[in-house]
């Protein structure tokens, strides 16, 4: 059972202020290779999991827009932890039609 569900953003720095987007399609398909549970919304990801399978996921999409030339890039991160067990369907589940 999975502990962690993780919101995910990042804001890279282009070289020249080119769009972000295809990077941030570059991060996605990095974060699917993962094998890891997520859905992409309008401003973040999330992505359900062990925490200790997350966090390194985030330092690698980091490290990926760094050596697609960024220059920095800024990582907005919610964590709900709980070891219990964590699921997206569970929290969402009243919402859905």
């Amino acid at each position: 059972m999975t502990n962690s569900l993780v919101s995910f953003q990042i804001l890279p720095k282009t070289n020249n202020g080119e769009d972000v987007i295809p990077y941030v399609d570059d991060a996605i398909s990095i974060i699917d290779d993962s094998g890891l549970t997520y859905e992409v919304h309008p401003l973040d990801t999330t992505i359900e999991g062990n925490l200790s399978d997350i966090l390194p996921l985030i330092e690698k999409v980091n490290e990926a827009m760094i050596d697609k030339g960024c220059h920095n890039v800024i990582s907005q991160i919610k964590i709900l932890y709980q070891p219990t067990g964590a699921s997206m369907n569970q929290l969402t589940e009243k919402y859905r039609p």
